[in-house]
């Protein structure tokens, strides 16, 4: 019976985060666009902010963005990777590759 106390407090405090987590990416993206108007440097924070999440939510390491995680696929050869940097260069060449951050999610083989 305790341990069914416990395993439902525990949902029951991840529902809550989760809830704080709604308000947050409100008010990020509600001060993201703001910034984004104004021309403040701030917009690009959080959009690499954004990024790192979407990273998180995709398996990622959470403090890694997509376009470093794909960098390190690319170089073994994963398709995603290869077409999702495809895609990336279009916008700025070599981008996946300037993107990789050595000191963040999995090593390099």
């Amino acid at each position: 019976m305790a341990a069914l106390a416990r395993v439902l407090q525990q949902r029951l405090s991840m529902l809550v985060l989760w809830g704080l987590c709604q308000v947050a990416a409100v008010i990020a993206s509600i001060w993201m666009l703001a910034a984004a108007l104004t021309g403040s440097r701030r917009a690009w924070t959080l959009a690499v902010a954004h990024d790192q999440l979407a990273n998180a939510a995709f398996g990622g390491h959470e403090d890694e963005t997509i376009s470093s995680r794909a960098g390190r696929a690319q170089r073994q050869g994963k398709r995603w990777a290869c077409v999702l940097c495809r895609l990336l260069d279009r916008l700025d060449p070599n981008h996946c590759e300037k993107a990789i951050e050595p000191d963040e999610g999995k090593p390099l083989r």
